[in-house]
């Protein structure tokens, strides 16, 4: 198994921005996501329930607090 990738957070930002990266938020609880949600980021159900139609090379972000 490899290593997560770490990305400054400005990187990021431009990428959400522009459409071309996904955050999702960790957590499956709502109370946790409300708690740390970031701009343009999804939860993690939202994520779960579209999976199968995000396309293969989209890059996603995952992230906690």
């Amino acid at each position: 198994m490899t290593e997560p990738i770490r990305i400054a957070p400005e990187e990021i930002r431009q990428k959400v921005e522009a459409g071309s990266a996904l955050l999702v938020c960790g957590y499956d609880d709502p109370d946790k996501f409300r708690q740390n949600h970031l701009a343009g980021g999804m939860s993690y159900g939202d994520f779960t329930s579209r999976v199968s139609s995000i396309p293969k090379s989209q890059e996603i972000v995952f992230y906690c607090a």
